[in-house]
């Protein structure tokens, strides 16, 4: 297949949305990414036009993007380069979105602890929603709210209420399970 393979280093822009589906873990999250030039008159760097993408990721990545990234976060993400295009209220959008292969820190501007994932080690979650196979770029979107990928339209900031399916966000840097004493991930009521 002739995908097309990008590598982009930017910011977290929004927090990582994971939920737990009948085919395995599923997050997302939004990019930012905003190129820096050096302005020879002026003598200073100068930023670009910031280019927003969906980050999309599966199973094991998507688990450990819940536990790891946090919104401002410098990333480096690797993955297939998908463009949509969909007709919302009678206007066309276009939408580019990321599957990605592999994410990490940007050790050029900090410093991060690598941590090895045991095996059955999980996140802690919230139970919400039915659990569906279905989602990612292009095909249909469970967490499509009318929005234009950016965090989860209809219901804001305190999730979406939904039956069977169990869902984590991270919003600010905060996770929303708890930790028990020796490092395993407690469920949250």
């Amino acid at each position: 297949m002739n995908d097309t393979l990008v590598t982009l280093v930017g910011n977290a822009a929004t927090g990582v949305e994971f939920r737990e589906t009948a085919s395995g873990g599923m997050a997302r999250f939004r990019f930012a990414v905003t190129p820096r030039r050096w302005d020879r008159g002026k003598q200073l760097w100068t930023d670009g036009h910031t280019s927003f993408f969906t980050v999309w990721a599966w199973r094991a990545l998507a688990l450990n993007l819940s536990g790891s990234v946090s919104v401002g976060e410098p990333l480096v993400v690797h993955g297939r380069l998908k463009v949509r295009e969909e007709e919302r209220e009678g206007r066309r959008k276009t939408f580019v979105d990321i599957e990605a292969v592999a994410v990490g820190h940007d050790l050029t501007r900090g410093t991060a602890a690598f941590r090895r994932v045991a095996k059955g080690e999980t996140a802690s979650t919230i139970p919400v929603g039915s659990p569906d196979g279905a989602g990612g770029p292009g095909g249909d979107d469970p967490w499509d709210r009318g929005s234009d990928g950016g965090g989860g339209g209809g219901s804001g900031e305190g999730g979406e209420e939904e039956e069977g399916e169990r869902v984590v966000r991270r919003r600010s840097g905060r996770s929303t399970g708890s930790r028990k004493a020796g490092g395993e991930l407690a469920p949250v009521p």
